[in-house]
């Protein structure tokens, strides 16, 4: 039973609900001062999944052509097209408190909470993890983030928040069914490199939430597919 998604999920829909319904109560000096901790929280994990990297050239490979596909096929496009739908079907619902925010700044926060709540390395790895072993500590740890983060995201962007526990629990329970096929095919190098590639994605995603440096980390997700069987190349043939 997939206990950890189903707490990950949930705690993005009822943090997104919550902040949605006291947003209104805080402040706006608050909620960005308050953005930019969980966005240094961000980086950190980001940092500490970097560490365990075990392959730096197959990372940094990944990471540059995974990038660049993505660039190319406008993968970063599709995403903010996936925002704006989302974001008019919950509208169809709930009516949208009027935002402190531009419509530019808007889908760009949503962008990098989708890629935050849905393409981390940690939240990838934990559903595999607990489909194969039923290790749920993972996406439970995760959890505690994801709901105070949905909370102050929610202040500023409203109900369209929770409303990405949905790709999140699609995208969770795939790797949580496929899990039987790809852990066997992994090794401990493969994952290592596969985390420290997520951990980039973190970081770079940290970065955009304290809105330093606004890297396209939407168009950066071809690389978590990437980065393991380039990992294992390397590894395997190119390790002397």
């Amino acid at each position: 039973m997939p206990i950890g998604i189903m707490i990950n999920v949930l705690s993005v829909a009822i943090g997104g609900i919550v902040g949605s319904i006291v947003g209104h109560k805080l402040s706006l000096d608050f909620k960005e001062k308050l953005n930019m901790i969980f966005g240094v929280c961000a980086m950190t994990m980001g940092v500490s999944l970097i560490t365990e990297m075990y392959q730096m050239s197959a990372v940094i490979f990944s990471i540059v052509v995974g990038t660049a596909l993505g660039l190319a096929i406008h993968f970063g496009d599709k995403v903010a097209a996936l925002c704006g739908q989302m974001e008019r079907i919950v509208s169809r619902f709930v009516t949208q408190k009027e935002s402190d925010i531009t419509v530019e700044e808007f889908r760009s926060t949503l962008i990098t909470i989708i890629v935050l709540f849905c393409a981390s390395g940690t939240g990838i790895y934990g559903s595999i993890v607990e489909g194969m072993t039923g290790d749920h500590s993972i996406l439970i740890s995760k959890s505690i983030l994801d709901f105070f983060t949905a909370i102050i995201f929610a202040c500023l962007l409203g109900y369209v928040v929770s409303a990405i526990a949905i790709p999140q629990f699609i995208i969770f329970m795939i790797l949580f069914v496929l899990a039987g096929f790809i852990y066997p095919l992994t090794t401990p190098e493969m994952i290592c490199d596969f985390k420290a590639t997520g951990g980039v994605l973190l970081l770079a995603t940290g970065f955009r939430m304290i809105r330093v440096k606004m890297f396209p980390t939407a168009d950066m997700i071809p690389a978590m597919v990437l980065v393991m069987p380039v990992s294992w190349f390397w590894t395997t043939y190119l390790t002397f």
